[in-house]
């Protein structure tokens, strides 16, 4: 009797404590829990580092992007022996900052971007600028939510063209979709995504992110992240945050993977 006795207290004690171990490298770090996505983008808009992601497409890697906040770049600026002054991330709104370049599909000639967002201290947008330009082709967007408009200038062949949109014209992408398909068309099909487009409306109550904690490998190690998921014309995007708000990975249609570069070198 005794001997049974012990051997199911032992038992227990083995299941109890490998329980108790697994809780501590899981669980207590909230893997699978969901997060609010208001809580990610706050850390996504206060990084204090660059993000850089080589692009990769098939398991080709294609080019590369950065990510930069305003956060990083007041930080960079300060004098090493300073302080870091106090609510450095919100007292003039929030700013990101993009750039990089891309070769995908069968688009030969790489597309090279570089643009800012810009936010309100409530993390309302204010301000969009975007450049994209090819071989040949030259294409800058610009909108400030206060106009209520959007700017496209395109410079083809030293042919400029410019064209203002209000953000009523938008109800109607697929005739807007025309505008951009000569100079874009190509590069777009490489990323494998349909062209009946819905309505800005329409799309934005269809996207539902979702977040959660999650881990995710770089390099040997297991690091703690978020993971932001939605779906875009049936398409699955996924993101992957750093709990500083690092973008370590970007999942996209078309066989598209953005990856967190370690050493920071495009």
């Amino acid at each position: 009797m005794i001997p049974r006795l012990l051997f199911l207290l032992i038992t227990v004690f083995w299941v109890a404590m490998n329980w108790l171990l697994w809780r501590a490298e899981y669980a207590s770090h909230g893997v699978g829990v969901r997060v609010p996505v208001t809580l990610v983008w706050q850390k996504i808009l206060t990084a204090p580092d660059i993000s850089s992601l080589n692009v990769f497409q098939n398991g080709e890697r294609t080019g590369f992007a950065e990510f930069s906040t305003r956060v990083e770049q007041e930080m960079a600026a300060l004098d090493e022996s300073g302080a870091v002054p106090k609510k450095l991330d919100s007292h003039a709104g929030y700013q990101i900052r993009f750039n990089g370049n891309v070769s995908l599909g069968d688009f030969t000639n790489r597309l090279t971007f570089n643009g800012h967002l810009e936010f309100s201290p409530e993390r309302e947008w204010r301000e969009i600028n975007l450049k994209l330009s090819s071989h040949a082709t030259v294409i800058e967007i610009h909108s400030l939510s206060a106009e209520q408009t959007v700017r496209l200038t395109t410079a083809s062949d030293s042919i400029t063209n410019e064209q203002v949109f209000s953000f009523a014209d938008l109800q109607n992408p697929n005739n807007l979709w025309g505008t951009f398909l000569g100079n874009l068309g190509e590069w777009a099909t490489g990323l494998d995504l349909p062209f009946d487009l819905q309505t800005p409306s329409t799309l934005a109550q269809n996207i539902h992110w979702e977040a959660h904690l999650d881990r995710i490998m770089l390099g040997n190690e297991s690091v703690l992240a978020y993971h932001l998921e939605t779906r875009v014309f049936g398409h699955p995007i996924v993101i992957y945050v750093s709990t500083l708000g690092e973008i370590l990975r970007v999942e996209l249609p078309g066989g598209v993977i953005a990856s967190f570069d370690r050493l920071g070198n495009p």
